[in-house]
């Protein structure tokens, strides 16, 4: 039932085969990048500052990484 209504209809109808899936994609890319963008900004704004003294990477008295001899 579809054939003869999609059957060479002056190109048009092959143009869609390649546009709508190419769209859907694109589509579904820019919904991808709006979360990501929002889920970025929403752990920035929320994020406390960091703490400048890192124990891992500090060095002073019993510091794991640097021990003392």
């Amino acid at each position: 039932m579809c054939v003869p209504v999609l059957a060479h209809q002056g190109g048009w109808d092959e143009a869609l085969v390649v546009l709508v899936p190419i769209a859907l994609i694109v589509g579904l890319l820019v919904l991808a990048t709006r979360r990501a963008k929002a889920i970025q900004a929403a752990r920035a704004s929320s994020s406390a500052a960091p703490d400048p003294v890192d124990p891992v990477t500090s060095e002073g008295p019993g510091d794991p990484v640097h021990p003392q001899t």
